[in-house]
C-alpha cells in the first residue's frame, strides 16, 4: 500500500457511507447532489490522468461529457434503455472521436494544443445546437432514468448514487493500473522528456493518442450518468464553460495524484452549492480561492494533505 493509497481509501469509503449519514437531513436532496458529484469526479478523473500523465490540457474535454449524454438521448429514441449498452455506445463514440480529433490536435503541443482541442469541443457543441431533432439549443428531457439489466432499480435515488460511485470507484483503480503499468511509464517518459523518449524508441504519439481515447471514453461514461442523473440533455454539458470548471477541480485537487481530482470536484461543487444558498455571485467568491491554490499550493488538496504525486 502507497502513501497515496490511504487517503484514496478514505475518501472513497466516506462516498460509500454518504447516504447513511444524509439519512440524519434532505436525503433525497444530498443523495441527488451526491450522484452529481461522483459524476464530475469522474469526469476531473479522466481529466487529471490526460494532464497529469501526458501533459496535455484539453479545454474541450466537456465534448465527451456531451458525446455520453446525447448517447443515451439517441439510445432512448432507438428503443435501447440499458444503461450499460448506452454506456457502450457512449464509450465507441468517445473514442472515435478522440481518435480523430487527437490525429490532429497532437500535431500541435502547448497552448496550441489546448486551442485546437477547444475549437474541436465547441465545433461539437454547435453541432448539437443545430440538430433540432434533438432539441436543439433547448435541450432534450428524457421521460425515465435508463434501466440496469433490464431492471427499473435505477428509479431509486440511493441506487443510481451506488452505480455513479461504483463507476468512480472502478475508473480510478484502472487508471491507477494504466498509471503503473510499462504504457504508463512510458506516458511518465515522454512528459517529461520527449526527445529522450524518442532516443530509447518510444514514439510519443501513438501513446498520446491512445491516452486521450482512454480519457474520453471514461469520460463519456461519465456523460451517461449525468444524463440519467438530469434526466435532461442539451449543447451545455459539452460548453467550453464546462470544460473549464472541470479544469479547475482538477487544479483544485492537484494535478497528477487522480483520486485528488476526485476530491477537487467534491470540494468544487460543495463549494459552489453551499455559496449559491446566500449569493448568485458563487464564481466571483471562488475565484480568490483558486488563485491562492494556483500561488501557494501547486499540488492542489492533495499535495496540502502530504500526498502529491502519481495515483
Amino acid at each position: 500500500m502507497t502513501r497515496n493509497s490511504v487517503p484514496a481509501l478514505v475518501l472513497f469509503a466516506a462516498l460509500l457511507i454518504f447516504p447513511f449519514v444524509a439519512s440524519f437531513g434532505p436525503q433525497s436532496y444530498l443523495v441527488s447532489f451526491g450522484a452529481r458529484a461522483a459524476i464530475f469526479a469522474l469526469a476531473a478523473l479522466s481529466l487529471d490522468f490526460l494532464v497529469g500523465q501526458c501533459a496535455l490540457v484539453s479545454f474541450g474535454h466537456a465534448a465527451y461529457l456531451g458525446i455520453g449524454a446525447y448517447a443515451v438521448v439517441i439510445c432512448s429514441l432507438l428503443g435501447v434503455d440499458d444503461i450499460l449498452l448506452q454506456m457502450l455506445a457512449a464509450v465507441a463514440a468517445a473514442a472515435v472521436f478522440a481518435l480523430a480529433t487527437g490525429y490532429v490536435s497532437l500535431r500541435a503541443s502547448g497552448v496550441y494544443y489546448i486551442m485546437s482541442s477547444l475549437a474541436f469541443g465547441q465545433m461539437l457543441y454547435f453541432l448539437f445546437v443545430s440538430l433540432s431533432a434533438l432539441g436543439g439549443d433547448d435541450g432534450y428531457t428524457l421521460n425515465d432514468r435508463s434501466r440496469l439489466f433490464g431492471a427499473g432499480g435505477l428509479a431509486s435515488d440511493v441506487a443510481f448514487y451506488y452505480l455513479c460511485v461504483g463507476a468512480l470507484v472502478l475508473a480510478y483503480l484502472f487508471l491507477t493500473r494504466v498509471v503503473g503499468s510499462r504504457f504508463g511509464r512510458a506516458l511518465g517518459a515522454i512528459r517529461q522528456n520527449p526527445l529522450r523518449a524518442r532516443a530509447l524508441g518510444f514514439q510519443p504519439f501513438p501513446f498520446q493518442l491512445t491516452a486521450c481515447a482512454i480519457s474520453g471514453a471514461i469520460t463519456a461514461i461519465a456523460g451517461v450518468l449525468l444524463a440519467n442523473q438530469s434526466q435532461f440533455v442539451a449543447p451545455a454539458f459539452m460548453s467550453w464553460q464546462r470544460s473549464g470548471e472541470l479544469i479547475v477541480m482538477t487544479i483544485l485537487g492537484g494535478v497528477g495524484s487522480l483520486w485528488g481530482a476526485v476530491l477537487g470536484a467534491i470540494v468544487y461543487l460543495t463549494l459552489d452549492e453551499t455559496l449559491s444558498q446566500f449569493t448568485d455571485q458563487t464564481h466571483l467568491l471562488i475565484g480568490p480561492i483558486l488563485v491562492a491554490v494556483a500561488l501557494f499550493g501547486r499540488r492542489g488538496l492533495a499535495g496540502a494533505l502530504g500526498a502529491g504525486g502519481s495515483a
